[in-house]
Formats: structure tokens, C-alpha cells, sequence
């Protein structure tokens, strides 16, 4: 009768599926995981599977209307030491940019050869100049460096390794379609884009501590250290990034002209909040920074282009 007492309380307890402790409650006590186990439906299944980058919780949602309506001031509370309460830096800025590049897969159209200066003419009179990419140093009229001649085709050194493949798979571009050029042109641009963004971003931040230099005793709040930068430049690539997937998903000519109109004067606010000083010194600043990252910009798409066409 005892036994049968002592054993009954043991009996009845649920135990985790997943490690076999008993787990009375919603959760178990050893390993973490929920005792009511179901198929999830298709909201919480994107929620997993965002919430390896970023958990969509009230944090997030805070992190992202401060991102996006009070330009600077994320960054102006996570210098300050107020992180716990938002999403950190680098996370907005991965889960942002992949969330970007995902969604321009199904609204950005193909782009066309001809404008990135890579379609092949079909004849003589349509050719067009070289895009020459000589290497650096080499004497006028030197045809042994890395190129695209007037042809339209690939000269590579022949002792460069790898150099015979390239060819290979620049005539294979050469020889496809004006479709299926664009098609290969917008595929990798956008496969290899983040990677080009993770590079721009460092570089950012660095024209910000150039922009930046000089004596802190007027501004001693002003941010000085290459760390504090990067952390600007990761919100403010993280907001134009949210920007830009609003720009995609938006049915409306006005609204898309509002995002426009806000992106405008976005990174100057941001500057004036964070950095500080007169608003002319901001507007001097922040056009630097603008006409420099734009220039970056450029020579990143171009690589882009090339790569999609030489790593396919």
C-alpha cells in the first residue's frame, strides 16, 4: 500500500521529449525546451527562423521606430551605455541587410547588359569603347595586363592563375542571350551584394573619423574613436537598408516619395544629433561623406557586375 502511494505521485509527471527530465511546466527545468509541443503555424515559423539574427520582440519593434523616426538617437543610447533595451548594432544591421537583399530578389528588375558596359556588340558598328582594367603601373599600349579590349573580350596575364577559367566563363557570358545577361547580371549582384555592403560599411566609418578630426575640447561629446563611428554607420546602413525594403514592398507613388524625401535629409539629422556643431558644418560634412561613399559606391557596383559575370 505504501509503495503504491510513494509511486503514484511519479507516475502522472510529464517528462521532456527531448532530454527526459520531469517537466511538470511549460518549459523544462534541465533543457529549455516547451513541454507542449505542435506544429507551428506559418507566423511562428518566420519568426524562428528571424529570430537566429534577431528575436521580434518588443525590442525589435522599439529598435526599429527609433531607427527609423529619430535619426542619431539609437546611436546616442548605445554610446551612453542604454543597450540592453534594443537590438545591438551589428544584428539590426545583418538582419536588416539580408531582409533587403531577400526581398529585392522579387521586385528589382534585370538589369541590362548594355548600361554596366558589359554586353557584347554583335557588330562592328555597334562596338563601343573599352572598359580597360590595366593593371596599376603598366606603360601606355602594354597588353599584358588584366583588360577588356575593344572586342568586348577578357585579356588576362598568361601567367595569372586561374586566368584560362575566367576566359572561359566571360565567352560563356558572351555567348548568352540580352535576357539571360541581365538575368546573370541581376542574380549575382544580388547574391554577392551583402558581401560588398559589409566591405563599404568599414569604409564609412572611416570617412566619418577623416570628416571628424580635429581637437574634442569644443565637442566633448563628439564621438572620437574608429568603434564609436562604425556603430553610426551600422544604424544609419541599417536604416537605409529598412528604407529601401519600404521602398520595394511600397503600392504608392507618394508614399515611396516620402521614404524618398525622408532618406534626403536622414543622414544629416543623424550627424547634427550625434556629432554636433553648426548646421553648415554638418551639411559641409555630410556632403563629403555622401559624394565619397557615392564614388565607393560606383566602383563596388562595377566589381559587382564583373564578378556576377566571371564567378557564375
Amino acid at each position: 500500500m505504501s509503495a503504491e502511494y510513494t509511486a503514484s505521485p511519479f507516475a502522472d509527471v510529464r517528462r521532456c521529449r527531448n532530454c527526459g527530465a520531469p517537466a511538470p511546466g511549460r518549459f523544462c527545468a534541465e533543457c529549455g525546451q516547451e513541454t507542449e509541443l505542435r506544429l507551428p503555424t506559418l507566423r511562428e515559423f518566420l519568426r524562428e527562423a528571424a529570430g537566429r539574427y534577431v528575436a521580434l520582440d518588443g525590442r525589435f519593434w522599439r529598435t526599429i521606430a527609433m531607427l527609423v523616426f529619430r535619426p542619431g538617437r539609437l546611436t546616442r543610447e548605445y554610446l551612453a551605455g542604454r543597450r540592453r533595451r534594443y537590438v545591438r548594432p551589428a544584428r539590426l544591421y545583418l538582419f536588416s541587410t539580408l531582409v533587403f537583399f531577400a526581398v529585392s530578389r522579387f521586385f528589382v528588375a534585370p538589369l541590362n547588359a548594355v548600361d554596366v558596359g558589359l554586353d557584347t556588340p554583335s557588330g562592328s558598328a555597334g562596338k563601343a569603347p573599352a572598359a580597360k582594367l590595366e593593371r596599376p603601373g603598366a606603360p601606355p599600349g602594354d597588353e599584358s595586363g588584366f583588360y577588356i579590349g575593344d572586342d568586348m573580350q577578357l585579356h588576362v596575364p598568361e601567367t595569372m592563375p586561374g586566368g584560362s577559367a575566367l576566359k572561359k566563363r566571360w565567352q560563356r557570358f558572351s555567348g548568352l542571350t540580352r535576357e539571360d545577361k541581365a538575368y546573370q547580371l541581376t542574380d549575382g549582384m544580388l547574391r554577392y551584394g551583402p558581401y560588398a555592403m559589409f566591405a563599404l560599411l568599414p569604409a564609412f566609418a572611416f570617412g566619418l573619423q577623416l570628416a571628424y578630426l580635429g581637437r574634442r575640447r569644443r565637442y566633448p561629446q563628439r564621438p572620437r574613436l574608429y568603434g564609436e563611428h562604425l556603430v553610426f554607420a551600422a544604424h544609419n546602413h541599417a536604416f537605409l537598408f529598412v528604407a529601401g525594403t519600404a521602398l520595394l514592398l511600397s503600392p504608392v507613388e507618394l508614399l515611396r516619395a516620402a521614404i524618398f524625401g525622408w532618406i534626403a535629409i536622414y543622414l544629416f539629422r543623424s550627424l547634427h544629433r550625434v556629432y554636433g556643431g553648426s548646421w553648415l558644418g554638418v551639411v559641409v560634412r555630410g556632403s563629403f561623406l555622401f559624394l565619397t561613399y557615392a564614388a565607393l559606391l560606383a566602383l563596388a557596383t562595377l566589381g559587382l557586375a564583373i564578378v556576377a559575370v566571371l564567378l557564375r
